[in-house]
């Protein structure tokens, strides 16, 4: 069993790859699971397509139709402001995307398909230094 701590630095919302920071560290490890959690209330983990960007921004935008900012009208329901507009809709968000994965590790390489990679789910405006716990466990 081995873990580690990686950090993601993001300037405002969106996808942020970091495939290559987990295929680096789990490099060699042999057979297992990799499990991937993030540290924050405000943004997301996800296995998503990497070969072309319109499918992060596609998905970027479809969730910030589905939950605008709380300035938006059709949020004036929200009570928790105090942090600012993108706040509780980035907590909404986070609370139906992913914020823990499972990968299948063999032969020290993470298990992806062709066109999927690593993604840090940014809901908040404002950049931030996000941090993503890795858990490798070998059979």
């Amino acid at each position: 069993m081995s873990r580690t701590r990686l950090e993601i630095s993001t300037t405002g919302p969106g996808l942020y790859e970091f495939t290559g920071q987990v295929s680096d560290w789990i490099d060699g490890r042999g057979d297992g699971l990799l499990t991937l959690f993030v540290r924050h209330t405000s943004c997301s983990l996800l296995i998503q397509e990497n070969a072309d960007p319109d499918v992060q921004r596609d998905l970027a935008a479809f969730f910030d139709r589905l939950v605008p900012p709380a300035d938006d009208p059709a949020m004036a329901y929200l009570r928790h402001v105090m942090e600012g507009p993108d706040d509780m809709p980035a907590h909404i968000k986070a609370s139906v995307l992913p914020v823990s994965l499972s990968i299948p590790v063999q032969d020290g390489h993470v298990e992806l398909g062709t066109w999927q990679g690593l993604y840090l789910f940014e809901h908040r405006r404002r950049p931030h230094l996000r941090q993503v716990s890795a858990h490798f466990a070998s059979d």
